[in-house]
C-alpha cells in the first residue's frame, strides 16, 4: 500500500466529486445535518474550492482523498470512506503542514469525532467552539470546533 500526494489535475474532478459526496454525507450525518448535503458540483462553486491550493492523495495509484488549503488554513480534507483508516487523511494533513506556515487553523463540525481525533493526533488543539451558518448552505445552523496548530516549526 503506497500513498503519494500530488497536485490536482482537471481529470481528477469526477473522482473528487465521488470522494467528497460520500465522505461529506458521513460527516454531515455525524453532525446531525444530513439534510444540509450539497454535492461537490455545487459546493465547489459556492465555497470556492478552486481558490485554494489543491492536492490529491493517491493510494496505490488511484485518487483516495484530497485537501485544499491556504497559507494558514486547512479548509477541505476528504477521504473516500471505503478507504478510511489506511493513512490517507494523515498523509494529506502532514503534506499540507509541510507546505504552509504557522499558526494553522481548521474547523471541524461538532460531532465529527473521527476528524477531531485525526487532527488532535497531528498536534492540533481545540481553541474555541463557534455557532453560525453553514458556509455555502446558509439555511443551516452549525456548530464547529476551531482547532489550531501553533507556531512551533514545520510538521
Amino acid at each position: 500500500m503506497s500513498i503519494t500526494i500530488r497536485p490536482y489535475r482537471d481529470a481528477d474532478y469526477p473522482r473528487l466529486c465521488a470522494i467528497h459526496d460520500a465522505a461529506r454525507k458521513n460527516e454531515l450525518a455525524l453532525a446531525g445535518l444530513s439534510d444540509a448535503f450539497l454535492p461537490l458540483e455545487v459546493a465547489a462553486q459556492r465555497e470556492g474550492l478552486f481558490d485554494y491550493a489543491l492536492r490529491v492523495a493517491e493510494l496505490d495509484g488511484q485518487p483516495a482523498g484530497f485537501a485544499a488549503f491556504t497559507d494558514d488554513e486547512l479548509a477541505w480534507l476528504y477521504v473516500d470512506p471505503a478507504l478510511s483508516r489506511r493513512g490517507v487523511g494523515r498523509a494529506l494533513v502532514e503534506h499540507v503542514l509541510a507546505q504552509i506556515g504557522r499558526p494553522v487553523s481548521i474547523e471541524v463540525l461538532a460531532g465529527n469525532t473521527p476528524a477531531l481525533a485525526l487532527y488532535e493526533s497531528c498536534g492540533f488543539c481545540r481553541t474555541q467552539t463557534l455557532s453560525g451558518k453553514m458556509p455555502g448552505n446558509e439555511k443551516f445552523a452549525v456548530t464547529v470546533h476551531v482547532l489550531e496548530l501553533a507556531d512551533h516549526g514545520r510538521a
